[in-house]
């Protein structure tokens, strides 16, 4: 994980469940360019073009329930974005995440689609218009296994 991420937001609301992520249609492969191009796709079929490397979606309540399948967070980080910020997070989709290696914060912010926000690991901040808020910091195991890439990664490289 970088220590400070700069992108563009894109929002989503409250619910977004693993369904809506990625239609389970397309889990007959686990190919992260080929499973980000149908991103959300039912609820705007257009998105997955529009979001750049290093873009960070910004949601509501409750991300990423429903299943426990992996692919909504390979879609994710398929469309190289960067972090997700989400007032909460399913616990399993929050897992599948770390186990990943994808950062998420937790916190609720005010952005729209478009707006530029910076997010500073080292200092557990996030600064978008002209506002800065704190986040909550990850205990320094779970940095470990985002920073390698993910569980697999940490293990492998660390020889457990």
């Amino acid at each position: 994980m970088l220590n400070e991420v700069k992108g563009k937001v894109w929002t989503l609301g409250d619910d977004i469940d693993t369904d809506a992520i990625i239609p389970a249609k397309y889990l007959v492969t686990s190919d992260p360019k080929e499973l980000s191009k149908h991103f959300m796709e039912y609820n705007d079929p257009e998105l997955a073009k529009k979001i750049e490397k290093g873009d960070i979606i910004v949601a509501g309540k409750n991300f990423g329930s429903g299943s426990s399948r992996e692919h909504a967070v390979i879609t994710i980080k398929g469309l190289g974005i960067s972090c997700i910020i989400a007032e909460s997070f399913a616990r399993i989709f929050f897992r599948n995440a770390i186990n990943l290696g994808m950062p998420l914060i937790e916190a609720k912010i005010d952005v729209k689609n478009g707006d530029e926000i910076t997010i500073d690991f080292e200092k557990s901040r996030i600064y978008y218009n002209d506002k800065s808020q704190e986040f909550t910091k990850y205990p320094k195991f779970l940095k470990n296994i985002i920073d390698e890439g993910g569980l697999i990664n940490y293990v492998r490289d660390n020889q457990w």
